[in-house]
């Protein structure tokens, strides 16, 4: 069952389903500098973690859940009270003050927006329009059991390259970037090039060679283009899988479809 709180783009359900068997049997802490929503943390519920993301609004949200659970809970319920499409956008427009605060409306918004997606225009203001979902409360909310499992994490909100020159001998480096595409030409196009570039994805390989060589364990998900596989497939250290996943978060019907995946694995 997946016990993150969160709809998110490129989560790792499906890494839990079907690859879960290429995870490290033992490793010392868990660092995760892509953090989206977690499946993969609250799936192992490692006992020291690191764990982090560049999104600021969403490492708020799971501070506040480790830090002060109840009174996200109490928000939340008076969003689930008040929702109807008027609430919605009163309360996209807003910006909470108060970590809390601001954790009840991202997930609120979240779980009611238009299939979960998350994006922002140029001012960072949160755009989607509002979906068909009504369920703010869910049966699986247990959120002081999420709060007792982020009591093992540092969350932090920083470059990438930062969390994961932290990492340390027998330490276990998750990566899931974001993903970059292809077009109808087999062209090679970043839908997240604000966020993450090309440039990004190289830095990303040169974090990730430097933390292989201080024999870090590392597994990284990425987006089977043959571009990325020449940042690694020559390098010496690394077995380099393919797998498919669905995913069912997207804009476009023509985004929710199947996507090649590939699984960069050193040191396991």
């Amino acid at each position: 069952m997946d016990k993150t709180f969160l709809k998110w783009a490129g989560g790792k359900n499906w890494f839990i389903s079907h690859e879960q068997h290429r995870l490290p049997a033992q490793y010392h802490r868990y660092i995760d500098p892509f953090l989206g929503g977690g499946s993969l943390y609250f799936f192992l519920e490692p006992p020291i973690a690191i764990i982090n993301d560049i999104n600021r609004e969403l490492i708020t949200t799971f501070s506040a859940i480790r830090d002060d659970w109840q009174r996200v809970e109490r928000a939340l319920v008076v969003h689930s009270r008040r929702h109807s499409q008027e609430y919605y956008y009163q309360i996209r427009s807003m910006r909470p003050r108060t970590p809390a605060t601001i954790a009840a409306r991202m997930i609120y918004l979240n779980r009611t927006c238009f299939n979960g997606i998350y994006r922002v225009n140029r001012s960072g203001g949160f755009n989607v329009p509002i979906g068909t979902h009504n369920n703010v409360i869910l049966s699986t909310d247990n959120f002081e059991q999420r709060s007792a499992i982020l009591q093992n994490a540092q969350i932090f909100c920083q470059d990438f390259e930062e969390i994961i020159d932290m990492a340390e001998a027998e330490d276990f480096l998750f990566c899931d970037p974001p993903y970059s595409v292809q077009d109808e030409n087999n062209r090679f196009v970043n839908y997240t090039a604000q966020l993450f570039n090309w440039n990004d994805q190289v830095r990303l390989a040169q974090s990730l060679h430097r933390a292989k060589d201080r024999n870090v364990k590392i597994i990284m998900t990425n987006v089977n283009h043959p571009a990325v596989r020449a940042l690694y497939e020559n390098v010496e250290g690394y077995y380099l899988a393919e797998a498919n996943r669905y995913s069912s978060i997207s804009g476009l019907a023509r985004g929710r479809q199947q996507y090649n995946e590939l699984i960069v694995s050193a040191n396991i």
